[in-house]
C-alpha cells in the first residue's frame, strides 16, 4: 500500500510538472490570455490569437527577455530577445519536455532539459529574487526536474515501462 501511494505521488507530481510546461506552450502558441495576451499596462485580456501569440507572428520570448530580465547577465539575455532561433528552441523545449513528463517517457532527457531551461530562466530573472535572497520558483522546478532525471522514480499514470522496452531506448539508454 505504501508503494502505491509513493507511485501515485510521483505520478501526480510528474503530471503537474508536465502540464505546467504544456500549458505555457499552448498559451504562448495561441495567446489564450493567461500571460501572452494580457496588456501589461491595463491588465485586460487582448483576445485569443492577439498579436503576441506565436501563431499570429508574436515572439514567445521577447517580452520576458526584453523587459523581465535584470541582474549581471541582463545584456546577454536582452540581446537574445526576438531571436527566431531562441523562440523555436524555447517553444520546442516547452512542448517536448511537457509531453515527455505527461507521458512518463524519456524522463532522463526531459528532466535534464527542464533543469537547464529553469536554470537559464533563473539567471535571466530579477536578481536577487523578489521574495528570497537566493531562491525562487525556478530553483524549485530545477530540482524537481533533476529528481525525475536522476532518480527516475516509478510512478502511476505512465507509459514508462513500455517506453523502456522500445528498440530506441535499448540502443540509447539516455532516452529512458
Amino acid at each position: 500500500m505504501e508503494r502505491q501511494r509513493e507511485k501515485f505521488f510521483w505520478g501526480s507530481l510528474r503530471l503537474l510538472l508536465g502540464w505546467l510546461m504544456l500549458w505555457a506552450f499552448i498559451d504562448k502558441l495561441f495567446g489564450l490570455g493567461f500571460n501572452t495576451c494580457i496588456d501589461g499596462k491595463t491588465g485586460k485580456f487582448l483576445g485569443v490569437m492577439c498579436k503576441s501569440a506565436w501563431l499570429s507572428g508574436g515572439s514567445p520570448t521577447f517580452g520576458f527577455l526584453k523587459f523581465g530580465t535584470s541582474g549581471p547577465l541582463v545584456a546577454v539575455f536582452q540581446g537574445l530577445a526576438g531571436s527566431a532561433l531562441v523562440d523555436w528552441l524555447f517553444m520546442l523545449g516547452l512542448l517536448l519536455i511537457g509531453l515527455a513528463m505527461m507521458l512518463g517517457i524519456g524522463l532522463r532527457v526531459a528532466g535534464l532539459s527542464g533543469a537547464v531551461m529553469m536554470a537559464l530562466m533563473y539567471l535571466a530573472s530579477a536578481m536577487p529574487p523578489a521574495h528570497n535572497p537566493l531562491i525562487d520558483d525556478h530553483i524549485f522546478y530545477l530540482f524537481t526536474f533533476l529528481a525525475f532525471a536522476f532518480a527516475r522514480p516509478e510512478s502511476s499514470f505512465s507509459l514508462g515501462a513500455r517506453w523502456r522496452e522500445t528498440a530506441l531506448v535499448k540502443r540509447w539508454p539516455i532516452f529512458e
